[in-house]
C-alpha cells in the first residue's frame, strides 16, 4: 500500500478519536437532572397521549399505572424538580385520572409532568365546612 494511503487512514482514524473525545467530554458534562429534563422535554414533544391512573405519590415521585397495547405499565416519575407545577398537597391526585404521554416505539418511557405539559388532575380536597359555609351564605 502506498505511503499516501496509510497517511490517510492515520488521519480519519485521528479525526474519528477526537470526535469520540468530544462528544464523551459533552455528555459527561450533562448532570443526570438535565438528562431527565431532556427526556421529559421530548416525551412532552413527540408523545402520544394516553390514560393514567395515579396510584401513589410520596417525596417528589409520583407512581401510576397504565395500558398501550393491551399491556398493562406500572411506572414512577420523578417530579421533585417541578413541584412549583403541583397544587399545595398533591396526595390529592392519589386514585384520580391522569393523563400521560408515552413514545410509540417504547411505550415504558412515560411521563405524566413536564415542564410545557401536565397530565395530573386534582380534585379540590373535600371540606364539609366549607360547603356549610357556602350553603349558609346562599
Amino acid at each position: 500500500m502506498a505511503t499516501g494511503n496509510w497517511m490517510f487512514i492515520l488521519a480519519a482514524c485521528a479525526v474519528a478519536a477526537v470526535a469520540v473525545a468530544v462528544w464523551l467530554i459533552r455528555r459527561a458534562r450533562v448532570t443526570p437532572a438535565d438528562r431527565e429534563r431532556r427526556r421529559r422535554l421530548s416525551v412532552s414533544a413527540r408523545g402520544r397521549v394516553g390514560s393514567a391512573t395515579i396510584t401513589d405519590y410520596h417525596d417528589g415521585i409520583v407512581s401510576y399505572t397504565y395500558t398501550t397495547g393491551g399491556v398493562e405499565h406500572a411506572a414512577t416519575q420523578d417530579i421533585s424538580a417541578l413541584l412549583a407545577l403541583l397544587p399545595q398537597d398533591p396526595v390529592t391526585g392519589i386514585a384520580q385520572p391522569a393523563s400521560l404521554k408515552y413514545l410509540l416505539r417504547n411505550p415504558a418511557n412515560s411521563i405524566v409532568l413536564a415542564e410545557n405539559w401536565s397530565g395530573l388532575r386534582f380534585r379540590a380536597p373535600s371540606d364539609s365546612s366549607a360547603n356549610h359555609a357556602r350553603k349558609g351564605a346562599e
